[in-house]
């Protein structure tokens, strides 16, 4: 039997000392670390090849860390931990509601961080661990949400991009109310055409198309703030 390959985690990060500092105890903590100094090719990167963790610091030369995560984020779930030495409470509710998994503030304690990655990865493989029993998965390469039927097979929904992101967006983070902004921010990039309300008839029609094919919805209402994403029974 073939041993599993090493997690793979990049450390995006314009700071020389301090990506040394990461990378080195990555390695020493078991992982694959590679540095990239800006995010000029992280992207691209990121669809051809993801790695397991990213590592994302948010001021970086050129597109800063939140613009790369919602853009990574708009067709991809690869766990993103925001690095940051702005400590205001908006910057962290900003990485966080852009897709960020979790955020690390400078100064930081290296281990502190190995730390989270493991815990992080973990949490994802638990996660991973329990996706043969979902009715519902998102498959980040062929961009489709697919749905499970009653013989187990898997079949696409028929979505446009837009109702593909949102969908994303919301099952991304079960049980967490997303505002219509925050939906917006996911809906509306490269479609400058979509506005708030707009988001309510994306809503109305995946809810349609999810239940053509499902008996429980999953898709909830909170009268006055947003929406939020429940799994459905097995």
């Amino acid at each position: 039997m073939n041993a599993p390959a090493t997690p793979r985690v990049w450390v995006v990060e314009d700071e020389p000392a301090i990506a040394e500092l990461l990378v080195d105890y990555l390695r020493h903590g078991g992982y694959e670390a590679e540095h990239f100094a800006d995010g000029g090719t992280l992207v691209q990167r990121v669809r051809s090849d993801p790695p397991a963790l990213i590592l994302l610091d948010l001021m970086l030369p050129g597109r800063d860390g939140l613009d790369l995560c919602r853009e990574i984020r708009s067709f991809s779930a690869v766990p993103i931990i925001m690095v940051t030495a702005r400590v205001e409470e908006i910057d962290r509710l900003l990485g966080l509601e852009t897709g960020a998994d979790d955020y690390v503030c400078k100064p930081f304690s290296p281990r502190e961080v190995v730390a989270r990655v493991r815990a992080l990865l973990r949490r994802v493989s638990l996660d991973a661990g329990d996706a043969h029993a979902r009715p519902i998965e998102i498959d980040d390469r062929a961009r489709r949400i697919a749905v499970r039927g009653p013989s187990g097979q898997l079949g696409a929904l028929d979505l446009t991009d837009t109702e593909y992101r949102i969908l994303c967006a919301l099952m991304r983070r079960p049980g967490v109310i997303l505002t219509r902004a925050q939906l917006l921010e996911h809906a509306g990039s490269g479609n400058e055409d979509v506005v708030d309300r707009v988001i309510d008839s994306h809503i109305k029609n995946l809810r349609r198309k999810l239940g053509a094919v499902m008996t429980e919805p999953c898709l909830h209402s909170v009268y006055g703030v947003g929406y939020r994403f429940e799994w459905p029974a097995a």
